[in-house]
């Protein structure tokens, strides 16, 4: 119980602490993976548990190196990890309150949808449970009371994605939404308009069709012989969106965000041109560590700001070095 008070105390204190210092859903199921810990044995740290709940597809391979990261890093550190995860932002928000009830020592999770976990978020905070965001949502961190946030800034990534395709002369260019309602993705569209000096043309496809997925592209391909480049927003999409082009008979550029064994493919045969890496992985494993270190030695990090994990660029100069750490899950 002094435990739960002194955490409560600090993480209603810990916004202004951090401001002084400075889709349609998706509706995956739930995936459940539990860590032991392992090294930690009967000590304070082994006794640590954590939950991290994303928004992530059940079978999306970016959610899946996040899960590893996370898996790692309780492994590394001795403490306890589960992770689960639910595209339909209702399921999530339950999934937290499950973690909340069943008094862990720290949250990790996406903020794709932020609203509608904000009940959920509030529970933890008065429960005194200590939340690091990842991936989405950065901008709302610090409003719901996180400690800190892990992950890329989107606009920053969608600008310099446009920029990349303004230097290679594209200006008519497909944003492709794999998820309606995702802050994120809006925000990496947005950045790309910027970046490219034109507005991207929105449009919105289901990464759990992917087959409907590539027919919605083909068709705008084939409607607009004008479209010079298609940017996708997801590794899944990527491989599609250059099967569309080919079906199409367009010779529009592919590029995305994110890296999984086919995008690595597809850059090394030039199909797609280049990858946004967002380093998801560390989106994963950081958060541990944070909240490891927020309940053994009261660290913060980030000072209200998010701790950037990208955004990095992939392509061919530097695909075959990182080929071997994506086929193993880690990139």
């Amino acid at each position: 119980m002094a435990r739960r008070k002194r955490l409560l105390a600090l993480t209603l204190a810990a916004p202004l602490l951090l401001l002084g210092c400075s889709t349609e859903n998706s509706g995956g199921e739930a995936e459940t993976t539990a860590a032991a810990p392992s090294g930690g044995g009967g000590t304070a740290d082994g006794d640590l548990q954590f939950a991290v709940v994303t928004h992530g597809s059940a079978g999306d391979a970016f959610w899946d190196v996040v899960q590893k990261g996370a898996v790692a890093a309780g492994d590394d550190l001795g403490v306890g990890v589960d992770y689960q995860s639910d595209g339909d932002p209702q399921r999530q928000s339950q999934l937290i309150e499950a973690a909340v009830n069943q008094d862990v020592d720290g949250i990790v999770v996406s903020m794709a949808n932020p609203d509608a976990l904000q009940d959920s978020l509030a529970a933890a905070r008065t429960a005194g449970i200590p939340v690091v965001t990842i991936n989405s949502g950065a901008d709302r961190s610090v409003e719901f009371g996180a400690i800190g946030h892990v992950g890329q800034d989107e606009t920053i990534a969608g600008q310099g994605a446009g920029q990349r395709l303004a230097s290679e002369g594209r200006r008519n260019v497909l944003c492709v939404v794999h998820e309606a309602g995702n802050i994120g993705l809006e925000q990496r569209c947005a950045g790309a308009s910027q970046g490219l000096g034109t507005d991207v043309r929105l449009l919105q496809v289901d990464i759990n069709d992917l087959q409907g997925a590539q027919a919605t592209i083909t068709s705008q391909l084939q409607a607009d012989p004008s479209v010079d480049a298609v940017l996708t927003l997801n590794s899944a999409v990527a491989p599609v969106a250059a099967a569309a082009a080919s079906d199409a008979g367009s010779s529009a550029e592919i590029a995305t965000f994110d890296l999984n064994g086919d995008v690595i493919a597809a850059i090394q045969d030039g199909t797609v041109s280049f990858a946004v890496d967002q380093q998801q992985y560390e989106q994963g494993y950081l958060p541990i560590v944070m909240l490891k270190l927020y309940a053994t030695n009261l660290n913060t990090v980030g000072g209200g700001r998010a701790v950037l994990t990208g955004p990095g660029i992939v392509d061919a100069d530097n695909v075959e070095a990182i080929a071997s750490l994506a086929s193993a899950g880690t990139r």
